[in-house]
């Protein structure tokens, strides 16, 4: 019998893809493919960055739902649940989610980003 999980059905996750994330940093973007609320988000280093990148996160070009910080390096991950009070997190289908990263050094380093929704 398999064991029970404590993560509800009700959560998806969507990923966006950024060519860099370093030096000279591109904005990614992913899509809310239904209505819920924006429960965790997270950005994986998948090259070798230095210093220290931070990225904002914001729905549909409003006000940023919270900020992640990664120490760059190979592999380096961080992620957050969005605590920005007053911002609302929640997402309609087809909300655009934008991360947008700043402050890191080191030449087309790719990241990987992720938001978790939970279905309302």
């Amino acid at each position: 019998m398999p064991a029970a999980s404590n993560r509800s059905l009700a959560e998806y996750t969507v990923f966006a893809k950024s060519a860099s994330i370093g030096a000279t940093p591109a904005v990614a973007y992913t899509v809310a493919p239904h209505r819920g609320k924006v429960v965790r988000t997270g950005v994986i280093c998948e090259g070798a960055a230095t210093g220290t990148i931070a990225v904002a996160v914001a729905i549909d070009g409003g006000s940023n739902i919270g900020a992640l910080s990664l120490t760059g390096g190979a592999g380096n991950k961080a992620s957050d649940v969005p605590g920005v009070t007053g911002v609302s997190k929640d997402v309609v289908e087809g909300s655009t989610i934008t991360f947008t990263p700043s402050g890191g050094a080191g030449a087309t380093i790719p990241g990987l980003f992720y938001a978790v929704i939970r279905r309302k």
